[in-house]
């Protein structure tokens, strides 16, 4: 298995993934990975840690996610596998649910998330966004 973390998704598949068919609630898992050192476009916070960058981000989106009706459902650090092989371990895992598609795309466009993502991009080296659904829903 080939694994890519991304920061952004394309505009193709993010245009595909908004654009899909509006099916209800769904979760969706982060599992994230970070700079070891945060990258501000203007140079500021030089000795801030892609961790540290990433969760001002992360504090900030709790209140992004609930504006559009979401919840946010979990979130830790990797400490270690137990199962199964990877060449490297994702640094954090979070889990977001959302009432729809098209409540997520109001969010990531929001004035107020636009503000925060910054933090984000500072922080993280690279994430994989895996959107799932409950057994029989």
């Amino acid at each position: 298995m080939n694994v890519i973390n991304e920061v952004f998704p394309s505009p193709e598949r993010a245009a595909a993934f908004f654009g899909g068919e509006e099916d209800g609630p769904f979760c969706m898992v982060n599992l994230l990975k970070f700079k070891d050192k945060a990258t501000y476009p203007d140079g500021a916070e030089p000795d801030l840690t892609g961790r540290e960058a990433y969760l001002r981000y992360g504090m900030a989106v709790v209140a992004c996610v609930e504006a559009v009706g979401g919840k946010t459902r979990f979130s830790g650090m990797v400490t270690d596998l137990m199962l199964g092989q990877v060449e490297e371990l994702w640094d954090m895992v979070a889990i977001a649910e959302y009432p729809s598609r098209a409540a997520m795309l109001a969010m990531v466009q929001s004035p107020e998330y636009q503000a925060i993502e910054v933090h984000r991009m500072a922080g993280l080296a690279g994430q994989l966004n895996i959107r799932t659904k409950p057994m029989g829903g």
